[in-house]
């Protein structure tokens, strides 16, 4: 009886209030030939609205299985992960209507060779049954917001590496995702370019308001785009410890030279070593 008179006082959970991503006992397992390979065991995340979180650690502790379950690409075989309050999973099947507030963007452009920057950018849009004219208005206006106006017309063969994945985040925002997942997007790019896509990231989130998860082996990186940075242990991949980066943005590549920035950087670091 006292539980139902505490529960009626409490204030409904609002949209607001509500994480965007909420992540509970997560575990990935895979079966071979050898026995089971635990990939992923009990992670527990909560994602807020507007907030870009970065996923670290070293190789194969999970990462990119993780984000491929919030993606929907693989399915859990333990725990649950909600978007907006909702299920993305219902036992071995994601929910379709969950999938569709979701963008990826891969380590590789994966733009269709033989469409232009504006139809590659408006693909999704044309799956989804929108017409010519409001499709290719809206990949127009997101060609210009990542960098790409004047180059509309233009194939994947004559464009940059950094050009390409600027094309593919446009592609990925085409369909305003209520969250957007990137895996490595800037990992076989050349440092000034990586520097560069960092900065153009940022301003992208930040019009955009976009909530992000970004897997990166680069820890500069993640200190430098995220609000919290995650630290995955090796193999079965557990969360070690978050940190949060407080410092506002936007921030200016003149952010790594402080003892601020790097004193996270050095902790990660350090963090990484402890492992062994």
């Amino acid at each position: 009886m006292a539980s139902e008179t505490v529960a009626s006082v409490l204030p409904p959970t609002t949209e607001v209030d509500r994480p965007r991503l909420k992540i509970q006992g997560i575990g990935r397992d895979f079966h071979t030939k050898s026995g089971v390979t635990h990939a992923v065991s009990g992670i527990d995340l909560d994602i807020q609205r507007g907030e870009f979180v970065a996923l670290i650690g070293r190789s194969g502790c999970g990462k990119t299985t993780l984000l491929r379950m919030i993606g929907g690409l693989l399915a859990p075989s333990a725990g649950t992960i909600e978007v907006d309050g909702k299920p993305l999973w219902k036992g071995s099947r994601v929910d379709p209507t969950a999938i569709t507030k979701l963008g990826f963007v891969f380590q590789e452009s994966n733009l269709f060779p033989w469409f232009s920057v504006l139809d590659n950018i408006a693909l999704p849009l044309k799956l989804r049954g929108v017409g010519k004219r409001e499709r290719r208005e809206r990949a127009q206006e997101l060609a210009a917001l990542v960098g790409l106006a004047g180059f509309e017309k233009s194939y994947p063969r004559e464009l940059s590496g950094g050009m390409r994945q600027r094309a593919a985040i446009a592609r990925a925002l085409s369909t305003r995702p209520d969250l957007l997942l990137m895996d490595e997007p800037f990992g076989a790019l050349d440092a000034l370019t990586r520097e560069r896509m960092n900065l153009e990231l940022q301003r992208i989130v930040l019009e955009t308001n976009s909530t992000v998860v970004f897997v990166t082996h680069d820890i500069p990186e993640a200190v430098f785009l995220a609000d919290r940075v995650v630290h995955m242990t090796p193999r079965p991949g557990r969360i070690r410890q978050i940190l949060p980066v407080d410092t506002p943005k936007p921030r200016t590549i003149d952010l790594q030279t402080t003892p601020e920035f790097n004193d996270i950087v050095r902790a990660l670091r350090q963090d990484l070593d402890e492992e062994h």
